[in-house]
């Protein structure tokens, strides 16, 4: 019987089958990857490393739709920034079962270290310090992968109860359904950060 004339495996569906046990389950291991591929463990290490390399497709997937902004030393950086977070959580938001697991490993995909690139270069550009500069890409990381996290949470996110304070009460009755929440709440911060950052 000769080679079947589309490989069973590449590393794409990997990713789909272990992205597939993330949204189901909230984890992947090699084995289940496998077995949703109905092949042996094995087979998987001609096209992975291991269980780090699947992460890492997995984020490469989480970031494959990060725009980022033509390098434009003129332009302002915090036009700059605020384009490549809006970005960065429109493509997060897609996978937010992802953002738990990635958060365990440390960043080794392409295009993640291209996005940081990126906001590192603006940051140092508009004056700040490699140590700000640092502090900086941590607390966007933060921000984003929280409101990604927020466009995934329920339309009601807070329920009513009896310990609902009247000041709490009063904030509640001004939210707009989800999407428009998540997103308000996300421009606002955004904004917030900005302003604290100049």
């Amino acid at each position: 019987m000769g080679r079947p004339r589309t490989p069973l495996l590449s590393t794409d569906r990997i990713a789909e089958a272990a992205l597939d046990l993330v949204v189901a389950t909230g984890g992947f291991t090699i084995a289940g990857v496998a077995r949703k591929l109905r092949v042996q463990p094995s087979s998987l290490y001609n096209h992975v490393a291991g269980r780090d390399d699947v992460v890492e497709l997995l984020r490469e997937r989480a970031m494959s739709e990060v725009e980022l902004p033509a390098d434009d030393p003129a332009r302002p950086w915090r036009d700059v920034v605020a384009d490549i977070l809006r970005s960065y959580r429109r493509s997060f938001a897609r996978y937010p079962q992802l953002i738990p697991l990635l958060t365990e490993y440390a960043v080794n995909s392409p295009q993640a270290m291209t996005m940081y690139n990126a906001l590192a270069t603006t940051l140092t550009r508009a004056g700040f310090d490699p140590a700000d500069t640092l502090r900086a890409i941590t607390l966007m990381d933060s921000f984003v992968l929280g409101a990604a996290l927020d466009v995934a949470a329920p339309d009601q996110p807070w329920r009513a109860r009896p310990e609902v304070g009247p000041e709490l009460a009063a904030a509640l009755e001004t939210g707009s359904p989800k999407p428009q929440r998540a997103d308000d709440a996300f421009e606002w911060g955004l904004a917030v950060l900005l302003r604290g950052l100049a």
